[in-house]
């Protein structure tokens, strides 16, 4: 287990992100991620945190709290983690999604929620480690 500090990002960490959001497969210019950033940032629902040690960003956590028409609290969801490869099984994903849950319950949420790909076995596997049950269905259509 890694011994990680938690805080948002800050401009200098833009590089950092980009590699890990590449790590996930989205390739994100870096105007494009600075100005989704910054938006993000501005919005009192969208916390993004990152795990940092001396080497540098080790992973992130975004979250979107939204009320919702049937619930009583808000909820929210984990809309990216992502930990480097290279810090992979050492606890930072741990770390990074206790933070998330204190976000939550401090947001009033009394769920948390995530969407997975269906390729992604390995983080099915680690969020049922970390006490995430496969509650629901998600389906999509494109827009585009």
């Amino acid at each position: 287990s890694i011994l990680v500090q938690i805080r948002p990002p800050q401009p200098a960490d833009d590089a950092a992100i980009q590699t890990l959001l590449l790590q996930l497969g989205y390739e994100v210019e870096p105007n494009q991620l600075r100005h989704r950033l910054f938006s993000l940032e501005k919005s009192s629902c969208d916390p993004i945190l990152l795990a940092i040690d001396e080497t540098g960003v080790l992973g992130l956590i975004a979250l979107h709290v939204a009320p919702m028409l049937f619930s009583p609290s808000p909820v929210a969801r984990i809309t990216t983690l992502v930990v480097n490869e290279r810090a992979r099984g050492k606890g930072v994903g741990r770390t990074l999604v206790e933070a998330g849950v204190a976000l939550a319950k401090n947001a009033g949420c009394d769920v948390l929620e995530l969407t997975t790909a269906l390729h992604r076995t390995e983080a099915q596997a680690f969020y049922k480690t970390i006490g995430f049950t496969a509650s629901s269905l998600r389906l999509h259509c494109d827009l585009t």
